[in-house]
């Protein structure tokens, strides 16, 4: 390409006239006027989707050359022209803003035409976006069937692999400190003690958790309505087209998709899409819990709760040297308020369907695109930088429990509630100790107090695998 077609513009026609068109560019006139009518967000469609979207265009032009939809050259052109833009970056050709017409029918007009272009190069004459590139299509399927698989896809190969280091890394990190006893806490306030590694061991449970309710979307999530074109009564596409272009979706991703047991609903209502968006809060919420908690362990040194000590990656102030701050988890704190936000919008914009047609798709795919990265990223964070390397604070957290008046809880079977209540407070008035206020109480003898009394004693009492 000669270095002023970068400067000089062409002009090209569409359905409503003439456009001018950045001589370098390899859109075409529906995406310089959706370039110029969609200024909001200045957010883009994450590359995911972008090649997910190629993805099933390829597809769709292999199986239209199959069943004679298209000329065998122009089929074999538009799947070249599709995998080569799934494979390389041309992120530069697809400028649209996320907010733009709700079906998202100017992102797929601008794939088609970056399609078009490319293959009307290896063809040697012009291919026409909608009436070749688009054969068998809508806006109106492809965009919830590209919702679909590049969500699949972003789980499987980003969001999943995090949740299962962070889950490896909680268990390596219980099992480094299997049987350190500490203090745990209720409302912020001292309670029964526990070990640092059940501590762990819940954390990691919540995140297999959150795994498993993600991966129980996953077979709905599989479910595409391509094929079903404008409405879901597949106008304009052969009976078969949907079902074989599904069948090589599978092959190219390595996923088993299905068609769309009822494409129209699938088209008008993205309930599945919405599902998979509450998995993804509830992931936020459980990883949102293990920073805070981080934080609130790390806190300190003087005059907090210095059970543990997150790695040192920065220095925490631009004022006080020598400050340092936990500073992964509220990074990832932050994401996790992102997820809810999107979340948020993401039911708002389920809400947004009438009829036959959601008018707010491409929201909805930046969204959970964006929440699946966000939470990948943070996961993966949490596991390498703040929980692999965190120093824990032996002596003092055992200390800690031992003065633990909450202690004396265990004695309630044998004495009753009121008198353990009478305990803790003559403990703390005259400043004894819980052993010494619970022997002159209760007249039970010094020995069993002391093992009724005995911190680990208490953790083990219903062990946790």
């Amino acid at each position: 390409m000669r270095s002023n077609d970068k400067v000089r513009a062409r002009v090209e026609a569409d359905s409503l006239g003439e456009v001018q068109i950045p001589g370098n560019a390899l859109y075409g006139a529906q995406t310089q006027r959706a370039s110029e009518n969609f200024q909001i967000s200045e957010l883009r469609f994450p590359a995911g989707f972008i090649s997910t979207l190629a993805l099933i265009k390829g597809c769709c032009a292999e199986v239209n050359g199959s069943i004679g939809e298209l000329e065998p050259g122009v089929a074999r052109a538009i799947t070249a022209a599709a995998f080569e833009i799934r494979e390389q970056d041309h992120s530069e050709h697809f400028p649209v803003d996320v907010l733009q017409t709700g079906s998202g029918t100017s992102v797929n007009m601008n794939m088609n035409e970056v399609i078009a272009t490319l293959a009307s190069r290896r063809l040697g004459r012009p291919v026409h976006p909608n009436d070749e590139v688009n054969r068998c299509q809508s806006s109106n399927d492809v965009i919830p069937a590209t919702i679909h698989v590049s969500c699949h896809e972003a789980i499987r190969n980003q969001l999943l692999p995090s949740l299962s280091a962070l889950a490896n890394s909680l268990a390596n990190k219980a099992r480094e400190v299997n049987g350190v006893v500490k203090t745990g806490r209720t409302h912020l306030m001292d309670a029964l003690p526990m070990r640092l590694d059940q501590e762990f061991r819940a954390w990691r449970h919540q995140v297999l958790q959150c795994s498993k309710r993600i991966r129980s979307v996953l077979p709905r999530l599989g479910h595409l309505p391509i094929g079903g074109t404008a409405i879901g009564t597949g106008v304009n596409a052969p009976p078969e087209f949907g079902p074989r272009v599904v069948e090589r979706l599978s092959q190219q991703v390595g996923i088993r998709f299905q068609s769309s047991l009822n494409a129209m609903a699938d088209i008008s209502s993205p309930d599945t899409a919405l599902e998979l968006s509450g998995s993804l809060r509830i992931g936020a919420a459980a990883l949102m819990k293990i920073s805070n908690d981080l934080r609130w362990m790390n806190s300190g040194p003087g005059a907090g709760l210095n059970e543990i000590s997150l790695p040192a990656l920065q220095p925490g102030s631009s004022i006080m040297p020598g400050k340092i701050n936990p500073v992964i988890p509220e990074a990832v704190a932050m994401a996790c308020a992102r997820v809810y936000g999107n979340d948020s919008s993401a039911g708002i914009a389920a809400q947004a369907s009438s009829f036959q047609l959601n008018t707010m798709l491409p929201l909805i795919a930046f969204n959970l695109l964006d929440s699946i990265g966000l939470l990948a990223r943070s996961a993966e964070h949490l596991a390498r930088l703040a929980i692999r390397d965190l120093t824990v604070h032996r002596q003092h957290l055992e200390e800690v429990a031992r003065r633990n008046p909450i202690l004396v809880t265990a004695l309630a079977p044998k004495i009753g509630y009121d008198h353990v209540a009478e305990i803790v407070r003559e403990a703390e008035s005259e400043g004894r100790s819980i052993a010494d206020a619970a022997a002159e109480i209760t007249g039970l003898s010094r020995e069993e107090i002391e093992r009724e009394l005995d911190p680990k004693h208490l953790t083990q009492r219903r062990a946790t695998r």
